[in-house]
């Protein structure tokens, strides 16, 4: 006998699968977790004026693309993040919510024309690769009445071969099948789709109407493309795909017939559950901004970042032996730092990954302080370096941050940029170098203002700023040092002074250096000297400057300094401090 029932066809030895009234239940229960994001064009350039949405919480995107979302409403499995910009087709992202920051990328597909079709009239609007949507005329505006009139028509084919594709895509490869059960998705690729009025409203096909879609599969995928595959499509306001109907493969085309428009997907279906991976070092260290990847072999890879506790979570296909591989991006290369083989598993699960001491890595923590204009803890803020090609953003909730990353021996310099999210005020870029492996760059304040300072700090006491008669020079061949000299000076309104001499390597100009003892008479000595402002003694002068940057004249000169000295009547002190100031000479 034969049942439509079902729950009631399992073969036997198979676990029943359980299937609950509504869909949301999939999601757990509700939950409070923070976001902080970033939203990019297809360059990868930052988008301003964004509007994010989390449930009923809102942000909008400042001129680094980024937002801050605290405290947001979200379900234990399933976080739903949309972004909307006009000139862009809507974006969004799904996450399994961490208990950490959940950092997510989200890259907005432009809105141009892709060609025009007209109402009463049959067209098809084609891309280069062959994808292309045909249309019998009928078309309706957003409040279901009929749209007479030429019909812009907006088209992206989203290619899993290409590596932006994670960012582009809505959502995640998250699904509803037909018999409303969770399911996650290996695409062979998808198809956006908007249409617009002449007048900018969104339309969508008639009731009763059908528009035949043909979606371009890469080469590298066809050996895996069945006859036929289900055809999903992304549900904006759920924001999860359902899937509904199937498309038939002819030759290197999936051809389907679809009834209404948003994002289509072309996907093999897989069970899935959540996995979320911890990682850490042999010292039970927190690692984190690391990048991890899970591979099955039938229904490809997931990936995402690791928050600033350690943890990346996301769905994983169930029962399937699945490879983990997690990445440092930088100078370092391509090759996996760590590499495993996990699972199979049946139900939710936790990992623990160790990742074993590398001497060809290095480990490294930049902490400091953030500060309004006003001196003022920055209480909503975030926090951007930049080393290596790559942009690790961490959120500031009480005027300090701590950023871990790993890297390699290539290059130790980088770069900070802080932003007062809600002052909406920014600090320059810039230039310091790794002190391994803790590096403390001090206080840095956002003052847009600002072109130029000196700050520094004795004895751990509060920063004193230098703002006014900065002026710098740089000789390149001095006659009275006998080598390249770069000299800085600047004065406050409260009567601090500040005078720092360098003479340089000849060879490389930006680098290390320690003191320089003027009266040592030694033509080879290099270094700094802070002596004429700060009364210091060339005994026990431990002090230790990083010159970062020697711009251009107009452009800056970057340097940070931290040690100990003894003052001319040896009593010891510590000093530390920054120079972000632009050469004049």
């Amino acid at each position: 006998m034969t049942s439509c029932q079902k729950d009631d066809s399992n073969p036997v030895g198979e676990q029943q699968e359980i299937v609950p009234d509504e869909f949301s239940e999939y999601f757990g229960n509700e939950i409070s977790r923070d976001f902080l994001g970033t939203v990019i064009d297809k360059n990868h350039l930052p988008i301003e004026g964004v509007l994010i949405t989390i449930g009923d919480d809102t942000a909008i995107t400042d001129s680094n693309g980024v937002f801050i979302i605290k405290n947001a409403t979200v379900h234990k499995r399933f976080g739903y993040i949309k972004a909307s910009k006009a000139g862009y087709i809507h974006g969004s992202r799904n996450v399994v919510p961490t208990n950490g920051t959940n950092k997510v990328t989200i890259m907005l597909l432009d809105a141009n024309i892709t060609g025009t079709v007209n109402s009463g009239s049959e067209g098809t609007v084609s891309l280069d690769n062959g994808s292309s949507v045909s249309f019998d005329g009928n078309f309706i505006k957003e409040d279901g009445s009929e749209y007479a009139g030429t019909v812009n028509v907006i088209v992206h084919h989203l290619d899993p071969a290409d590596e932006d594709m994670a960012l582009q895509r809505p959502g995640m490869l998250y699904a509803q099948n037909s018999d409303g059960a969770e399911r996650m998705l290996q695409t062979l690729g998808m198809l956006a789709v908007e249409l617009r009025g002449s007048s900018g409203e969104e339309l969508n096909l008639a009731e009763g109407s059908t528009s035949e879609i043909k979606m371009y599969v890469a080469p590298s995928l066809m050996s895996i493309a069945p006859a036929t595959i289900p055809l999903w499509y992304f549900d904006e306001t759920k924001g999860y795909w359902i899937e509904e109907g199937e498309a038939t493969l002819q030759g290197n085309m999936y051809v389907g017939t679809v009834t209404h428009f948003s994002f289509w997907n072309c996907d093999i279906p897989a069970n899935a559950i959540t996995l979320c991976v911890t990682t850490t070092d042999d010292q039970n260290n927190v690692l984190n901004n690391l990048y991890v990847s899970i591979t099955s072999a039938t229904f490809g890879t997931r990936s995402g970042y690791i928050n600033d506790n350690g943890e990346v979570c996301g769905f994983v296909p169930s029962g399937e032996t699945l490879e983990l591989d997690i990445y440092n991006y930088d100078f370092c290369g391509n090759e996996s730092l760590h590499s495993q083989i996990i699972g199979p598993f049946t139900s939710d699960s936790d990992l623990s990954i160790t990742i074993p001491d590398n001497p060809d890595i290095i480990a490294e923590t930049v902490t400091g302080d953030f500060n309004t204009c006003d001196d003022n803890a920055v209480t909503d803020g975030y926090v951007q370096l930049k080393y290596g090609g790559q942009t690790f953003t961490d959120v500031v909730n009480d005027g300090t941050f701590e950023i871990n990353l790993l890297r390699c021996e290539n290059d130790n310099t980088f770069k900070i940029k802080a932003s007062d999210y809600v002052n909406l005020q920014t600090t320059d870029s810039i230039s310091y170098t790794f002190t391994t492996p803790l590096t403390n760059i001090g206080t840095i304040s956002a003052c847009n203002t600002i072109t130029e300072f000196i700050q520094y700090s004795i004895d751990g006491g509060d920063l004193i700023y230098v703002l006014d008669n900065i002026n710098s020079q740089f000789d390149a061949n001095s006659p009275n040092y006998n080598g390249p000299i770069l000299t800085l000076s600047g004065s406050s309104n409260d009567g601090n002074c500040f005078y720092l001499i360098g003479k340089l390597d000849e060879t490389s100009y930006e680098g290390t250096y320690d003191n320089y003892n003027w009266n040592a008479n030694d033509n080879s000595d290099t270094g700094f000297n802070l002596q004429e402002c700060f009364g210091m003694s060339n005994t026990n002068n431990n002090v230790i400057y990083n010159l970062t940057s020697l711009g251009a004249v107009g452009e800056y000169i970057d340097i940070n300094f931290s040690g100990t000295y003894e003052d001319y009547d040896g009593n010891p002190h510590s000093v530390s401090g920054v120079v972000h100031v632009l050469r004049d000479y």
